[in-house]
């Protein structure tokens, strides 16, 4: 019956419509795979050898667009571990991390002043996971910056800009300097009070340029201070333009590896003697697919493993400080982490350094005669303005710079050493423009400043609202081993009963170290008659009151000075774990 229904209707057998439905899935995949079939994926997964003759696999690297950046194989020797560390794949990785992270919190972040940093808040607070895609989205951002550096540093050390390289050098560089400026313009976006300030200070260098600073300083800004042009600006440099020339940067970057030199050969293997079996395993293909393709699969699991892993342990959080205020410029501002070595060469000042080695040869010989050259030299212009565009240009002519043949390093000392010598100045630069170095702040006001940073939670902050016991605690006096020995409460009542603490060890840590610190000041003979306190007092019901109040001498003119610092701190404020 059934067949005599089927032959009316003209269907066709079980076996043959099941083909056609097979072979129409197969041909959809081999589309969307630009070439490999259902068992040639099957294949790929289980590590076997091709299924089809010519190899299929081949043909994804030919026809498909992303592919097509990727040579077919690598040479052994190349894909050694200990050669290229994966940093420039891992670079890569970090930015599509960005990529992926960016365009979910474009849906929620509004780029404007009045709601931008709302809109912050708004993605920690209300979002799914927002808090999280943020924490990932500045982790990788640093990373990013991290991993750049690396790459360029093996690269440099490994002499692989030599050569048929060179070009590809100079994109790298220019890759490293779209990755800074992508994390500088991202750095305001916030609009946090130490964005704000970073940036302002960052973009008033351009001011000291001749004749066309202050338009150029105008441009970058969208207004003599950063308002919402700045912002505009800053979010559409940050989500458009730059990504677009990464990827254009990162496609051709790509492009010269894979389909003009590939990645360099170590200089073991291309400039010592080896032997035959070992010239064979050196040249023995690594194919992409599978091969490489399954470990840069297990790296990008690794690598987002690691990332989660940071941030489950609160190894990285994203900090969020009260709303930009362009009328109060807090203490300690300072540029990202890794522009502060630009913001140590602006503490440089090269007309005094000349004034200081000259001057007193003028006076050895008794002439009259000073060398005034701070009206001429401008520090904040040629440090600047001028150092820094110098240096990434000779980082750019390094390959036209060192015209040794060899890779080797043993034959390389003086390159070596040249830049070992500059990652030593990069990091003592970077430590000269961290906020501390080279700029006096009065002793009072820089002890007060490290136990509650205007920006920031510090010690003072993270003393639990229990530990708060009213009274005036004098620096000097001997309250024995802890401030409050009745005391007793439990941190987490709801969650673990059995955690009492007793005292108060976190108020009892900060009244010692701004003792010490105070005493250690006054023996310098900074803070000559000093007579201090904290002040802890209820304020209102669950706010407390905690002043620190110092009064000392002024040791240059004998006036009596006092110096304090109020913080109101809620029973339910949220801290830092």
């Amino acid at each position: 019956m059934l067949n005599v229904l089927r032959r009316r209707l003209n269907i066709p057998p079980r076996d043959q419509w099941r083909a056609t439905i097979a072979k129409i899935i197969d041909d959809r995949v081999r589309i969307i795979t630009a070439g490999l079939s259902i068992r040639e994926l099957r294949a790929v997964m289980r590590g076997d050898p091709p299924t089809e003759k010519p190899n299929p696999r081949y043909k994804v690297i030919t026809t498909s667009f992303i592919a097509h950046l990727r040579p077919r194989y690598y040479p052994q020797a190349a894909t050694w571990f200990t050669h290229t560390y994966r940093l420039g794949f891992f670079t890569t990785f970090l930015f599509i991390v960005e990529v992926i992270t960016g365009v979910i919190l474009m849906v929620y972040y509004i780029p404007f002043p009045d709601q931008a940093y709302e809109s912050i808040k708004a993605i920690e607070s209300n979002v799914f996971f927002g808090e999280l895609l943020r924490d990932l989205h500045r982790l990788g951002a640093e990373g990013m910056v991290i991993f750049s550096w690396l790459h360029l540093l093996r690269t440099y050390f490994t002499g692989s800009y030599k050569g048929p390289r060179t070009f590809t050098w100079l994109t790298g560089v220019i890759l490293l300097l779209i990755t800074a400026w992508l994390s500088f313009t991202g750095y305001l976006l916030p609009w946090d009070q130490l964005a704000y300030w970073a940036v302002t200070v960052g973009t008033s260098i351009t001011e000291s340029g001749p004749v066309v600073g202050p338009a150029l300083n105008l441009l970058m800004r969208g207004a003599p201070d950063i308002g919402t042009g700045g912002l505009l600006r800053f979010y559409l440099q940050h989500v458009i333009l730059f990504p677009l020339l990464a990827i254009l940067f990162i496609s051709i970057h790509y492009y010269k590896v894979s389909r003009e030199h590939s990645i360099s050969l170590p200089a073991l293997v291309e400039e010592t003697q080896r032997t035959p079996d070992q010239k064979k395993e050196d040249n023995r293909r690594i194919d992409l697919i599978p091969d490489l393709l399954s470990h840069e699969v297990f790296l990008v699991s690794l690598g987002i493993f690691i990332m989660l892993a940071i941030l489950f342990f609160r190894g990285f959080a994203s900090p969020l400080e009260t709303h930009a205020n362009p009328q109060q410029t807090p203490l300690d501002t300072k540029a990202p982490w890794y522009f502060w070595w630009l913001q140590g060469l602006l503490k440089i000042d090269p007309a005094a350094i000349i004034e200081n080695l000259v001057n007193p040869v003028f006076e050895t010989f008794g002439l009259g005669f000073r060398l005034e050259l701070s009206k001429l030299l401008n520090s904040k212009f040629i440090m600047g303005l001028i150092v820094p565009p110098a240096l990434v240009l000779t980082l750019m002519a390094i390959p036209y710079i060192d015209r040794n043949p060899s890779r080797l390093a043993r034959k390389r000392p003086f390159a070596i050493m040249w830049g070992v010598a500059w990652v030593f100045i990069v990091i003592a630069l970077s430590f000269m423009g961290t906020p501390q170095f080279g700029i006096e702040t009065p002793p009072a006001t820089r002890i007060i400043q490290d136990l509650a940073p205007e920006e920031g939670e510090g010690a003072l902050r993270a003393i639990p609202y229990e530990e708060l016991q009213q009274g005036i605690y004098v620096v000097g006096e001997d309250y024995g081993p802890d401030l409050c020995p009745t005391l007793a409460y439990q941190p987490d009542p709801e969650g673990d009963v059995n955690n009492v603490v007793v005292g108060c060890p976190n108020l009892t840590a900060v009244f010692r170290e701004f003792s010490e610190k105070l005493f250690a000041a006054e023996a310098d003979g900074l803070l000559p008659d000093l007579n201090a306190s904290l002040i802890v007092e209820q304020f209102q019901f669950n706010l407390a009151r905690v002043t620190p109040h110092v009064e000392w001498t002024d040791p240059e003119t004998g006036d009596a000075k006092t110096y304090e610092h109020t913080y109101f701190l809620h029973q339910d404020r949220p801290r830092e774990e």
